[in-house]
């Protein structure tokens, strides 16, 4: 298998690091990353000026890596176009410092990089450890990503999907197992910090709070917090269904 990792926290992160070692077992590694963080940079596409790619030494033998000076989006079309006239065999994206579940899903640059392949029907994963801590083991999450890109290929999964995985900050033998589950709720409380400059001037700072609001133990959070790997499908299209007969009903006079 040819895979292409990417990620938002910058090409020698230590949870891309941890990755593309796992992922050797299932094939030949190509990394396209940020040269720095871009963290919540969702689906950006870098416009109006060049992107830089360069190939640079990795950790992992064996391992072809390219810096970029462009989003997770663009890293992964880079990647992707890199294996032209084909495709690589599996995309995935991470693994990202912190969760991205919730509606942090909509924000993440990691789930956004996942996108891509799945856009260009590419088996894509996006992976996230619940920790923020800048002292923690990627050991675990590669483990379980490998785990999840094995039964998914086995299976068949549809590749029209991005398979987004959360895993817990916890010793292997703690972890209870995977669930399928569904994108949780939270809403941030408290939104921006107002702040002075040494110059009196006031600049803010993006201090929100999130609170659960669905308790469900199928939410992705909820299933996390009880030691749960969390597996959620997340559709390419965003069309709301339910209401396009109703919509078409309540504008058919217009």
């Amino acid at each position: 298998m040819r895979i292409l990792i990417c990620n938002d926290d910058g090409i020698h992160f230590p949870g891309i690091v941890a990755l593309a070692k796992a992922m050797t077992v299932l094939g030949e590694v190509y990394i396209f990353a940020p040269d720095v963080e871009r963290s919540a940079a969702s689906n950006a596409l870098t416009l109006g000026m060049p992107l830089r790619v360069k190939e640079v030494p990795f950790e992992i033998p064996g391992v072809k890596a390219f810096s970029t000076s462009g989003t997770p989006a663009d890293c992964a079309k880079l990647g992707i176009d890199y294996f032209e006239p084909e495709k690589p065999d599996l995309v995935v994206s991470g693994i990202n410092k912190g969760p991205n579940m919730c509606c942090d899903i909509m924000y993440s640059g990691t789930v956004a990089a996942a996108y891509e392949g799945a856009y260009a029907e590419i088996l894509s994963l996006a992976v996230s450890l619940n920790s923020y801590s800048s002292d923690v083991d990627y050991t675990v999450a590669a483990e379980w990503a490998v785990k999840s890109a094995k039964r998914l290929i086995a299976t068949k999964a549809d590749k029209r999907y991005v398979y987004n995985i959360n895993v817990p900050n916890l010793p292997a033998d703690q972890i209870k197992g995977l669930k399928i589950t569904k994108m949780g709720f939270v809403e941030y409380r408290g939104g921006y910090e107002k702040r002075v400059d040494p110059y009196g001037k006031p600049y803010y700072w993006v201090n929100g709070k999130p609170v659960v609001i669905d308790k469900n133990s199928e939410c992705d959070n909820n299933s996390v917090a009880d030691g749960f790997v969390s597996l959620t499908p997340l559709t390419r299209d965003y069309t709301a269904y339910e209401l396009v007969n109703k919509l078409k009903e309540d504008f058919g006079s217009l």
